[in-house]
């Protein structure tokens, strides 16, 4: 039986290539399918943005080697971000509510 942190990890992989494999490359994202993996999986972060741009502001951040697509090392990336972005919210709210 995996531990929590390999199931983690299977999840990743499998989100990743789920919508990798729509068009073109079947081991990278255009910008097409990260919107789609965007829209279905974030769904809670894209409602809370106001910015139009924003897929496009997130592919061109992730897309390091300017090749289109967003394979998933870059993919990583960006959920490795969010993450961080996360645990760095839910520090700051235990702090206040321990003051």
């Amino acid at each position: 039986m995996p531990s929590q942190l390999e199931g983690a990890m299977d999840t990743l992989i499998r989100v990743f290539h789920h919508y990798s494999g729509k068009e073109g490359d079947k081991y990278k994202l255009n910008k097409g399918e990260l919107k789609q993996l965007l829209n279905s999986e974030l769904t809670d972060f894209l409602a809370c943005q106001k910015d139009p741009q924003l897929v496009d502001k997130i592919m061109q951040d992730l897309d390091i080697n300017r090749d289109n697509e967003v394979d998933f090392n870059e993919f990583v990336v960006l959920v490795a971000a969010l993450t961080v972005a996360c645990n760095d919210f839910f520090e700051e709210q235990m702090r206040k509510k321990g003051e």
